[in-house]
């Protein structure tokens, strides 16, 4: 049993990105700092260890633990088998959309005659990275998420933004918060899904949220996945182009059979367009793709649905067990795009901003310049 941190830990206005580690409840890293309405602030914080699943590859991240391929589960029912109008085979595009706002690039501005400047608006700045939205504010949240999908609209480009406000969020870790109870959730997210727009958007619906659901009973698990396939059949129904994925940890996480089942009961087959693994975390792409692969296996469903892989910081693959906050020797991943080359994987993304620390080598959330440069230099 390794001992590891969990996913994310955000706390922010309208955006963040997040840090994490694995295990059996991988808790985020450090928490997001908001700043202006859309925006790409960290969503990482420091994780509660919790003991790791005893699953093929164990590690530290905060998304999912992945395990020996189980044998894929019973085709389900044809309700199930083909969602109408939603059989997609392709990535939505290869152009990612990069939102002008976000603590990389204030730092980037107010810093041009820093030595580390060019570096990091090159290898890390210029890149697309997830827009999330991880604070609950009802009579704000259409027009925040409005302003991103517009903004990639005009410029012909795909955002990819993250819901973030599932009530009891992180298990009342670095990153808890969300809405105060579910009616509040269910009204959230449908606020939520009238700011996507009509073009192509990639959600990242609420990470940790099905991988991290140990620390809750039978009843509150089932509550919570209930309203996780109320969320993606909203936000699908509010944008058809839109590409909603649901949590599926990591390949450190949970074993796949687990995993898959997990995602069953919160509807991914039939409300969903694929999973995500490796959000905030350390994972190299291949062990990522193989882990997304069986999850997608054992979980059934139409063979359109794919998966998206955060490679944001998974360069020299996941750290010693334990070691999830700022880890030293970790590197940018694979550049975000959604040309992949690999069956059933749609995009490669950078869902946590490189560079925000998890609280060690800076403040919690925050971009931290001589960290960012680590993982640039790799």
């Amino acid at each position: 049993m390794a001992v590891v941190a969990s996913a994310v830990v955000a706390v922010g206005t309208v955006t963040g990105v997040v840090s994490a580690t694995s295990g059996e409840r991988e808790r985020a890293t450090a928490a997001p700092e908001i700043t202006k309405t859309p925006d790409m602030p960290p969503l990482p914080g420091a994780p509660t260890p919790s003991a790791t699943t005893a699953s093929p590859s164990a590690s530290i991240s905060a998304s999912a633990t992945a395990t020996k391929r189980p044998a894929p589960t019973k085709t389900p029912p044809p309700a199930a088998k083909k969602p109408p109008a939603r059989q997609q085979s392709a990535p939505v595009s290869a152009n990612l959309y990069l939102h002008p706002q976000s603590q990389v690039l204030d730092w980037v501005r107010a810093h041009r005659g820093d030595p580390r400047h060019a570096l990091i608006q090159a290898k890390i700045a210029a890149q697309p990275a997830a827009v999330w939205f991880a604070e609950y504010k009802p009579s704000t949240i259409t027009n925040e998420v409005r302003k991103v999908t517009a903004g990639a609209a005009a410029a012909g480009r795909v955002p990819v933004v993250v819901p973030y406000a599932i009530p009891e969020r992180d298990c009342g870790g670095a990153s808890q918060g969300g809405a105060p109870d579910f009616g509040s959730y269910d009204s959230w997210i449908r606020s939520f899904g009238a700011g996507l727009g009509k073009g192509d958007v990639i959600v990242i619906l609420e990470p940790d949220a099905i991988a991290q659901t140990d620390c809750l009973n039978d009843a509150q698990r089932a509550t919570r996945f209930a309203a996780l396939s109320r969320a993606g059949k909203a936000l699908r129904a509010a944008n058809p182009n839109a590409r909603v994925y649901f949590d599926a940890g990591h390949s450190g996480w949970h074993a796949a059979s687990k995993m898959a089942g997990y995602l069953r009961q919160a509807g991914a087959a039939t409300n969903s367009d694929g999973i995500f693994t490796n959000v905030s975390n350390f994972h190299r792409t291949a062990d990522e793709v193989a882990y997304a692969r069986q999850v997608l296996s054992a979980l059934g469903g139409p063979s359109s649905l794919g998966a998206v892989i955060d490679t944001s910081r998974n360069g020299n693959g996941a750290p010693a067990a334990g070691q999830w906050c700022d880890p030293a020797g970790r590197a940018l991943g694979r550049p975000p795009t959604t040309r992949t080359g690999t069956s059933r994987i749609d995009a490669y993304l950078w869902v946590k901003l490189p560079g925000e620390s998890d609280g060690c080598k800076g403040a919690a959330g925050s971009f931290t310049p001589d960290y960012a440069v680590d993982l640039a230099n790799g």
